[in-house]
């Protein structure tokens, strides 16, 4: 499974050219938002596995995929590889650390993909061993026709202990029924510490414009004069932050104008993501507020309508076309219904924990479609941030705060 660093690029890009592209639509508003760009992106690259026709030219376009996407699984595949090297070597560092009475924890990256698929379906088993080498997704027989709610809890049970318990409820009740033939799901969990924390004692209340307008106190932690990663660019000021090992970091861009997020935002690219992985550096006096974002479910199937992927979710009815994950009937095939993503963010004088899950649930198409739910640096101004692995640039969690509270 191990490949070349270079090997990667096509999977970090595609990952942030995603996150960027779901960013600029779920940011509408002016709340607190967390998404986990390598989350969806993997859930749906394994789903595109097995799509054709058409079906997979959409996929391939809002997924930034190339038109011959043969690499795409084994780009995925060395990416999952590099994070996992990153695991390995902060523990070893660690390990050092404490032999001189160092105090730091190793990075905690837990990735985990399974496949919930209807037993008995004939699903073909050169997509089953494509997603199981390249995705690390095991496969599991679930009966969604005798249980669906007990296939629902048993999905969200498995992503609760993938996370921590940080994630749980991913998939609402009634959401998936009998025509549900599949569940492909990605669940991601994070602890990770920095390399330099910062003192408890230097927390203090200070004010932060919360949505762009009054000030209010929030605590706000400091760190004086230390090296991080530092640029000015035009409108925004971007500063990085280590965790353990160096190899991950925590990301801000800053607005220079109080209400000036809307305007970052709709500048925002991969190529602006990809130059922040390796800042300057130079010393900061940084003021940071603390913060926690815990985010209901969001079903992502409209956001990816808009964006260009329309068979894949059956519009128009007839259209979807996953020939390659099973056989195409005309009265029997398969289809996504929805995109269940929901994610856990908390950044303190320690670090950061965060989580997120993605489940691409598929029906097949004989009733009707279930309608979708409903549904100094002185960083005291909405801002936006990233939680980005260095080596490749990808943004493991990618994000707005309006308000810390």
């Amino acid at each position: 499974m191990c490949c070349r660093a270079a090997d990667f690029d096509l999977a970090a890009t595609a990952t942030n050219q995603l996150g960027v592209d779901l960013h600029r639509q779920l940011a509408a508003g002016n709340e607190n938002l967390c998404v986990s760009p390598y989350s969806i992106e993997s859930a749906l690259a394994m789903t595109f596995a097995g799509a054709d026709g058409e079906t997979r030219s959409e996929m391939a376009r809002v997924l930034h995929f190339p038109s011959d996407a043969s690499a795409v699984p084994a780009s995925f595949a060395s990416l999952q590889s590099s994070l996992e090297e990153m695991n390995a070597k902060t523990a070893e560092l660690v390990k050092d650390a404490k032999r001189f009475g160092g105090p730091s924890e190793p990075i905690t990256l837990a990735i985990a993909n399974r496949l919930f698929a209807q037993k008995g379906y004939d699903f073909r088993q050169a997509f089953l061993s494509l997603v199981k080498q390249n995705y690390g997704a095991a496969f599991e027989g679930i009966d969604f026709i005798a249980d669906a709610p007990g296939a629902t809890e048993h999905i969200n049970k498995w992503v609760a202990d993938q996370t921590r318990n940080r994630i749980r409820d991913l998939i609402p009740a009634g959401a998936l029924d009998e025509t549900t033939r599949l569940v492909l799901a990605n669940a991601l969990y994070l602890k990770a510490s920095w390399a330099d924390p910062f003192s408890e004692k230097t927390t203090k209340p200070e004010p932060f414009h919360v949505h762009g307008s009054a000030p209010a106190n929030v605590p706000m932690m400091r760190k004086m004069d230390r090296h991080f990663g530092y640029a000015k660019r035009e409108g925004f000021t971007a500063v990085s932050l280590p965790y353990t090992g160096n190899d991950l970091q925590f990301l801000v861009l800053l607005p220079d104008e109080i209400n000036g997020l809307h305007g970052l935002e709709s500048k925002l690219t991969a190529q602006m993501l990809a130059e922040c992985a390796k800042l300057e550096t130079r010393d900061v006096d940084l003021h940071l507020p603390k913060f926690k974002i815990e985010l209901p479910t969001i079903a992502l199937a409209r956001n990816f309508e808009a964006l260009g992927m329309k068979t894949a979710f059956d519009q128009p009815r007839g259209s979807a076309n996953f020939d390659r994950m099973a056989p195409r009937k005309p009265n029997d095939y398969l289809y996504i219904s929805q995109v269940f993503h929901k994610t856990f963010i908390a950044v303190d004088e320690k670090g950061t924990e965060a989580a997120a899950a993605t489940a691409v649930a598929m029906m097949a198409a004989t009733a009707l479609v279930p309608k979708p739910q409903p549904v100094e640096v002185k960083v005291d101004r909405p801002f936006l941030y990233a939680i980005q692995h260095v080596p490749s640039g990808v943004c493991l969690f990618l994000g707005r705060v309006t308000d810390p509270r």
